[in-house]
């Protein structure tokens, strides 16, 4: 391809992506609010924490939160609109992202199987959602696209600065990280002829142990403590993640929306199929490919065993080599069918071509089916049906009933809640993390009593609140339904404020509770 058609589809699977986040408009998670509210207190003075004068890491993404601090003060300081911000950001990480994916189908010489990632990527829920959502998830997946990028062209340095850069913005990064030195010190300098040299390997560690050197200092740890805090507050079956992970695999272009939940079952063996007929197509063309092209997997293993509770901004990342891989198998399988001798040259060459608009276009048409025009809340734009933050809006319309009331309250008082991210970005106050991810003495209460589960992963620890005496109480009715809200200590102790009609999870309203004098 010429280089101005290059360029020119560069640009317009650049701009697809950000029209693609800018439309739907700003449907910030929870989550990302941890981060904001961390970012600002950097700018505000406050040192890296969520609560003034708690040194306690609870985001897993510090590089994402300081790039959010950074760009914060170049746009407002503590009064900077961050989730603007991270939409902006989000939408050129996203747009880079399909632009790389163009260029790695070019250098492995699959270009339709690039295209056609790059088209699936400008639209895809999981990218969209988590991008207007806020989250580092776009980021993420830039820099493990980069990094793949970078090595491909043999660009050591540049691989490990940001193999670096990806292990700040997401620790599970690691399930790439280990495979792919792995590699490069044993496999790569054979096959490529270029020795390992320090300056890539001073590219990797000096940031990461300048970082976690001073998480370690700064925090007494260099691991997030959120990484503890969901271990032990979520009770799942022991098969949960690995259920959750299958049915995601088997979906990658959302096909159970035209072809029904059945496709399931289906989709697992037959994505698996051309899956490995892609990566054994690739491994034999370009050797340095398989930690890449295995990292879906290892990806899968890993959480599978692991068995966290799965947020869905969890299933994103392995996506761009999932997807990459499918297309280049069945693009492989196309042109061996269509250009066998059965078939006369003319015939042939065009046949091909109609396979070729397969591959690039009808996962477009299967992806374009998980979006939903005229959304039933929130902004009235066309957006992911995935893309949902009515949890979001009820946790502000409680904020704001907080803030009006603690105004009355002469010290400032304490709000407990076990989705914080919203309520500690618009009220200010100390938050009491009943999770754990940011108040590291709820660890303490959990495991918790699997008769305080009321049909969700989570409850609140009654014991935790009558310890530490919040001023304020915010949970959703099914977090106390079997525990806190049945405790007679607790109606002696707390009167309901408010209650906010909803039945999100099956729970009967969002309660505001407030500690009696």
């Amino acid at each position: 391809m010429r280089k101005h058609k290059w360029l020119v589809l560069s640009l317009f699977v650049f701009t697809l992506a950000g029209l693609a986040r800018l439309i739907p408009g700003l449907r910030t998670i929870d989550d990302a609010f941890i981060t904001f509210r961390y970012a600002r207190n950097l700018l505000a003075g406050e040192g890296f924490a969520y609560n003034t004068g708690e040194s306690v890491l609870g985001t897993t993404t510090p590089l994402y939160t300081l790039i959010m601090a950074a760009l914060g003060s170049l746009t407002g300081g503590v009064k900077a609109p961050f989730p603007t911000i991270a939409l902006i950001f989000n939408s050129l990480a996203d747009g880079l992202t399909a632009v790389l994916l163009l260029r790695i189908g070019r250098q492995l010489q699959s270009f339709w199987a690039g295209l056609g990632t790059s088209l699936v990527w400008t639209i895809l829920p999981f990218s969209v959602t988590f991008a207007i959502g806020g989250l580092e998830t776009s980021l993420y997946v830039l820099l493990l696209v980069a990094t793949l990028a970078a090595y491909l062209e043999k660009r050591y340095t540049l691989t490990g600065i940001i193999a670096a850069a990806v292990l700040l913005t997401r620790p599970d990064a690691l399930i790439l990280i280990l495979p792919l030195g792995f590699d490069r010190l044993f496999f790569d300098p054979k096959r490529r002829g270029v020795a390992l040299h320090r300056h890539e390997l001073l590219g990797f560690f000096l940031p990461t142990i300048l970082w976690f050197g001073f998480a370690a200092f700064y925090f007494g740890t260099p691991l997030p403590h959120s990484i503890t805090a969901k271990q032990g507050a979520y009770l799942l079956e022991p098969i949960e993640a690995l259920i959750r992970l299958l049915q995601h695999y088997a979906t990658p272009f959302m096909g159970n929306l035209t072809f029904g939940n059945l496709w399931n079952g289906v989709g697992i063996l037959f994505y698996l199929f051309f899956s490995v007929i892609g990566i054994l197509y690739l491994i034999r063309k370009q050797g340095a490919t398989w930690p890449f092209l295995l990292f879906p997997w290892f990806y899968f293993a890993a959480f599978a065993i692991a068995n966290p509770l799965i947020f869905r901004w969890y299933l994103t990342p392995p996506l761009p080599f999932y997807i990459f891989a499918i297309l280049t198998g069945l693009n492989k399988i196309l042109r061996d069918v269509f250009q066998t001798e059965e078939y006369p040259p003319p015939k042939r060459k065009l046949l091909y071509r109609l396979s070729t608009l397969v591959i690039a276009f009808v996962p477009l048409l299967l992806v374009i089916r998980a979006w939903d025009w005229q959304p039933d809340h929130g902004l009235q734009r066309p957006a992911p049906n995935m893309a949902w933050y009515l949890l979001e809006l009820r946790y502000r319309e409680a904020a704001e009933i907080v803030s009006l009331d603690a105004a009355n309250i002469d010290n400032v008082p304490t709000l407990a809640a076990g989705d914080v991210g919203v309520l500690g970005f618009y009220t200010g106050l100390p938050i009491l993390d009943t999770v754990g991810l940011n108040s590291p003495q709820t660890l303490d209460y959990y495991p918790i009593n699997p008769g305080f589960i009321a049909g969700a992963a989570y409850a609140v620890a009654p014991e935790l609140i009558f310890d530490e005496q919040p001023e304020y109480i915010v949970i959703l009715e099914i977090y106390g339904r079997e525990g806190l809200l049945k405790d007679p200590r607790f109606d002696e102790q707390y009167s309901l404020l408010h209650k906010i009609e909803t039945n999100i999870y099956d729970s009967d309203g969002m309660l505001i509770y407030k500690r009696l004098p």
